[in-house]
């Protein structure tokens, strides 16, 4: 009779899969969105000095990120109890980085922060997806879609609501920023409650260890292109502020711009995780793919006062991201969960090339927007550097998404 009842209730805690990805989407995307235009802004630090910072903490992700997948493996026994102490990592060094004025110089200060940040965040990622791996696999069918379905569409609306909330907070206090990191830090309390009873569920499987993943044709393709595909995403949102502030000369329009682009994303994604079942993954998420890249190279034409034109490309752009960020790990859960079920060191690797294209991002553009004599917040800047910022923001997303597009279409999914 209990074992009829945990069946029932199974899939009914789906919703707390949703809102935990929600807290780790929120710390995700939008803190390379809005913390370097805010150190930039509040505390006058250099774009070159944050982007080589960010670079350096994800060179500490080649280390940290494989040795947290190896923990979360080898103590998922505790796995309740590190994700407890991953989250009050993470809410405490999102309260430090927005929410306390630096007790170093900023830089440092900066540094810091975020490898609290980035470290909880990848340790939690981790293994949040391993769990997410074992859960499928109570649901039956179409269980990892089923599962992505929740998780990325609770993440998208995380991204949503943490992307603009600096700004709706700014009509209401006066350090918005401040309460951004402290509704961040209620939100992990939420998560940890809600997800409390779903840690450890599902039948635990042997670790196979990181050999299992990187010898796997397929699982070794899903990687580079997740690699490749994640590029463009890290650049636009790299990018997006200092894009609609100055090239667009549209301030104060940078928040409905990016609720526009994720609320799109989120609305957008059960229904590509629908049409994914019921034609199957790939070719579904190539025409989003093609889709991504035609929308964004629109981006490429546009001057001062388009917004109204670059809020359809955020739509459009938008609803393509959706696909990529729910069909793209249901396919690497699927893989795991065939060659390597434990799939905490999978994610490992996973979280790594993730996060890389981040950085490389921040180490390649903010430098190189400096160099061509772009300065933020300015209403001055000189032709060049605006037309490097549209390259960077529109053509090499374009390039990298059309790379990624082209492994995909030549990846046989159903090699042994």
């Amino acid at each position: 009779m209990s074992t009829t009842i945990m069946d029932i209730k199974a899939p009914t805690r789906l919703p707390a899969y949703g809102v935990f990805a929600a807290l780790l989407s929120a710390a995700g995307l939008p803190i390379y969105i809005h913390a370097p235009k805010f150190y930039v802004d509040e505390y006058g630090v250099s774009l070159v000095a944050l982007g080589t910072v960010l670079f350096v903490l994800r060179l500490l992700d080649v280390v940290q990120d494989p040795l947290f997948g190896r923990w979360s493996e080898r103590y998922r026994h505790n796995r309740k109890a590190m994700v407890f102490g991953g989250c009050v990592v993470i809410a405490a060094g999102m309260i430090g980085l927005f929410a306390i004025p630096p007790l170093l110089p900023p830089l440092i200060w900066f540094g810091v922060m975020l490898t609290l940040v980035f470290s909880a965040f990848s340790f939690l990622t981790i293994n949040f997806y391993a769990q997410g791996v074992l859960k499928a696999d109570d649901l039956g069918a179409q269980g990892h879609l089923r599962l992505a379905r929740w998780r990325e569409t609770g993440a998208l609306l995380g991204v949503c609501v943490a992307a603009i909330a600096p700004v709706v907070l700014g009509n209401f206090m006066g350090a918005p920023f401040a309460g951004f990191a402290i509704g961040f830090a209620v939100l992990a309390v939420l998560s940890v409650l809600l997800m409390q009873r779903e840690w450890g569920a599902g039948h635990v499987q042997a670790s196979t260890g990181f050999a299992t993943v990187l010898q796997d044709k397929i699982a070794r393709r899903l990687l580079l292109i997740a690699l490749i595909n994640a590029a463009p995403v890290a650049v636009s949102s790299t990018l997006f502020l200092f894009f609609v502030e100055s090239r667009l000369a549209a301030p104060g329009f940078e928040g409905p711009l990016l609720l526009v682009f994720f609320l799109s994303a989120a609305c957008a994604a059960p229904v590509w995780s629908h049409l994914a079942e019921r034609y199957s993954i790939k070719p579904i998420l190539l025409t989003a793919m093609a889709m991504s890249i035609l929308s964004l190279g629109f981006a490429l034409t546009l001057g001062a006062g388009d917004w109204m034109a670059f809020a359809l490309i955020c739509l459009a752009s938008g609803a393509a991201l959706g696909a990529d960020l729910t069909l793209l790990p249901a396919l690497f859960s699927a893989r795991m969960a065939r060659i390597s079920p434990s799939a905490a060191e999978g994610f490992g690797l996973w979280s790594f090339v993730s996060k890389f294209t981040l950085a490389f991002a921040a180490v390649a553009l903010l430098p190189t927007l400096q160099f061509a004599g772009f300065q933020s917040g300015s209403q001055d800047n000189p032709e060049t550097a605006l037309t490097t910022l549209t390259i960077l923001y529109a053509g090499v997303p374009c390039a990298l998404k059309a790379i990624a597009m082209l492994l995909f279409a030549a990846t046989n999914l159903e090699e042994t």
